[in-house]
């Protein structure tokens, strides 16, 4: 019991319910840990960068503000950049738990935004209410048919999905590129002209008191979204099914599981939060496109989804982590003077450390049989002294009831040769006895004999 108390850690990693939870903070901290030592090698206050990357999204309050501008229009930006990035978490979560690694994301939430701006975004007349629910349908169904595309290849020629969606990336980006280029530029900014405010899932230029804020549409669509995924995996057979063939599609085959179907659904699943992630992002929160760039968030994604364990609410505590070295990175670069680009790379470490989640499982359970070893041996150690304390203990008390046996023994054996002396003795005596009298009976005859002569 006490060896147990002194390694809560490894228990923590080896117990089925807290496991992914330490893995995850662990995971956090060794990052924060990382990430110090090398904003100290560049002569920099890691303390002043972290507190910087938080006042930069609206947790904690800057130093001075704009006009107009406030801690409130801090956090609600964070709140439209936080929001394409809990879906586009989703998009890998629904793919992973089908044994499926889609990384194609960025492509698809480029497409998707694409086909959304082009088709409603620059349309002025349209009413918002009808523009808006559109543009989240033109996600939906481009995300969800691209996605749908990648699964047909994946079951019809085994085409594995990593290969052919890196490739649709590539197609989807110079594509768009071309197009935006030479239709829809701006030629001030070199990128795509920006959508009319009815088609943007953000309310522009809302006071809140004195402050104006952009008030992300996107943030509720993430968050229902979340919690009808959970719906799915925990509570339908379809979400059963999705999670069997992830396991073994053997096993999924056998128990009537239709594998091939399972794989084009997980992926058109997939496809369908991708896209909604794409409009969010692209009619949320940038409100343009650059020619021939993919969208980093689509990668980093997979870094939430590891992090958050694959769950789905576990995915927004995730993204919101990230999501703070993503959108303070300007603020952090400006007030510390390191270059914005270190937001990236704190990223990457904590996508490597929490890529190493098995590996800390695996040390925790190393530890953990390390001790109960000791522990056996340690009790083996101590059965072995007391049976052989007892074994002597027997042999004492039978060396002493021999040696008590022995005694008597040798007393009766004295006894019965002092008897045997004594005997020897009366045979000696009723030998002297004997031969007394026996003289006596020669001197009677020889009396009876001088008789006999005197009388002739």
């Amino acid at each position: 019991m006490n060896e147990k108390k002194k390694v809560p850690l490894a228990r923590l990693l080896t117990s089925d319910r807290w496991a992914n939870l330490t893995v995850s903070i662990l995971s956090i901290l060794l990052m924060l840990a990382t990430s110090s030592v090398i904003l100290l090698l560049m002569g920099k206050n890691p303390i002043v960068a972290f507190q910087s990357f938080l006042q930069g999204c609206g947790f904690l309050p800057k130093a001075k503000y704009g006009g107009g501008s406030g801690m409130l229009s801090d956090f609600f930006d964070f709140l439209n950049i936080l929001a394409p990035m809990i879906l586009a978490a989703l998009a890998f979560i629904v793919a992973f738990k089908t044994g499926l690694f889609n990384i194609g994301i960025s492509g698809q939430m480029l497409l998707s935004g694409f086909m959304a701006t082009i088709m409603v975004g620059y349309i002025k007349d349209l009413s918002p209410w009808i523009a808006k629910p559109l543009v989240i349908l033109i996600g939906i169904l481009t995300g969800g048919a691209l996605g749908a595309l990648i699964g047909f290849l994946k079951y019809r020629f085994n085409i594995h999905e990593v290969v052919s969606t890196i490739m649709v990336n590539y197609i989807i980006s110079y594509t768009t590129g071309f197009f935006i280029n030479t239709r829809y530029v701006d030629m001030l900014t070199r990128s795509s002209r920006i959508c009319t405010p009815v088609a943007r899932l953000t309310w522009t230029k809302v006071m809140v008191g004195s402050v104006s804020c952009n008030i992300p549409l996107g943030i509720v669509l993430a968050v229902v979204a979340v919690f009808v995924v959970k719906f799915i995996f925990d509570r339908t057979v379809f979400g059963f099914e999705l999670k069997a063939v992830g396991t073994s599609r053997k096993c999924a085959r056998y128990i009537g599981v239709n594998v091939q179907r399972s794989i084009i659904l997980s992926m058109a699943f997939s496809g369908i939060f991708a896209g909604l992630a794409g409009v969010t992002y692209y009619l949320g929160y940038t409100n343009t496109m650059v020619p021939k760039v993919l969208p980093g968030m689509g990668y980093d994604s997979i870094a939430v989804a590891l992090l958050g364990n694959s769950s789905p609410v576990g995915s927004i505590f995730a993204s919101v982590i990230v999501t703070i070295f993503q959108s303070g990175a300007n603020y952090m670069s400006s007030s510390v003077g390191v270059a914005k680009e270190i937001a990236s790379l704190i990223t990457g470490i904590l996508l490597l450390f929490a890529a190493c989640g098995e590996f800390m499982k695996a040390l925790g359970r190393r530890r953990i049989e390390k001790i109960e070893d000791a522990r056996i041996a340690e009790m083996q150690k101590a059965r072995a002294k007391e049976e052989g304390l007892s074994s002597g203990g027997i042999a004492a008390r039978a060396s002493g009831n021999g040696k008590q046996e022995s005694g008597t023994a040798g007393s009766g054996v004295k006894q019965d040769r002092g008897t045997a002396g004594t005997a020897g003795s009366g045979v000696k005596q009723d030998r002297g006895i004997a031969g007394t009298g026996a003289g006596k009976e020669t001197g009677q005859i020889r009396d009876n004999g001088k008789k006999g002569g005197n009388d002739r």
